[in-house]
């Protein structure tokens, strides 16, 4: 079969529909042949106008491009909104990977400090099973996100409720292995967020900095293998 330029098949579909337009024209314009070879030509010329309008108009093809553009972000906006829905979800259900979940209770809220490697007590000695230190770079193992370790736990130091819902019955024996608090890298897209995750699912990686709006906070630079810790960092971490 031989191939048909766009054109042609333009001119094609333009060469079959003058027939049906002259017959059109014929029965409702039941005059002489000359007037209906002028109203004819107004058609054509009408028609041809509308077509290059509406296709052959730079504007035209420009407008259509802003209203698939402004439908494309819409339809992201609302992906958007389903993500931030099912992200609130895990972190108030079962997953519990991005931020800690707050404590209601005036009593919880008095122990806040010392869950989740908040407490200032001094860690030392060092015991032997926790085997990351503060100023580490970390890729976690299922989820790939990176970060950098600001303390650590013996063991989870958190309100039973979130103990509860991060750890099912299978895994309840994960409490009692070190857990460690996590500046979450801003590239990875998650924003100002930390997260408190077991050992077991983090692995050291070198050579990679971590932004975060608090890093300067917990450290005063990084020597390619990690972090230096600020001095008041230090006092509470100093086998690190």
């Amino acid at each position: 079969m031989p191939h048909i330029s766009a054109a042609a098949a333009l001119q094609i579909c333009m060469l079959l529909s003058a027939l049906p337009a002259q017959y059109f024209i014929s029965q409702w314009y039941g005059t002489d042949s000359a007037q209906r070879i002028q109203k004819t030509e107004r058609l054509i010329i009408a028609c041809g106008s509308s077509f290059t309008k509406s296709y052959l108009s730079v504007d035209a093809w420009a407008d259509r491009l802003k209203l698939w553009l402004l439908k494309t972000r819409q339809g992201e906006g609302s992906k958007t909104e389903r993500g931030k829905v099912v992200n609130a979800v895990e972190e108030e259900g079962g997953n519990w990977y991005f931020g800690e979940k707050k404590i209601k209770s005036a009593d919880n809220e008095a122990k806040t400090h010392s869950y989740f490697s908040e407490s200032t007590h001094v860690r030392s000695p060092k015991p032997e099973s926790v085997q990351f230190s503060v100023g580490q770079v970390i890729v976690h193992k299922i989820f790939g996100y990176s970060g950098v370790i600001v303390g650590w736990d013996v063991k989870a130091e958190a309100p039973e409720e979130w103990l509860q819902h991060k750890y099912p019955p299978a895994k309840q024996d994960v409490k009692d292995t070190p857990h460690y608090r996590i500046l979450i890298n801003k590239a990875n897209g998650f924003g100002k967020s930390t997260t408190y995750i077991p050992e077991e699912e983090i692995t050291i990686i070198m050579g990679l900095e971590v932004h975060h709006p608090d890093i300067k906070a917990y450290f005063s630079g990084y020597d390619g293998s990690k972090y230096i810790m600020q001095p008041w960092l230090k006092k509470i971490y100093p086998h690190d």
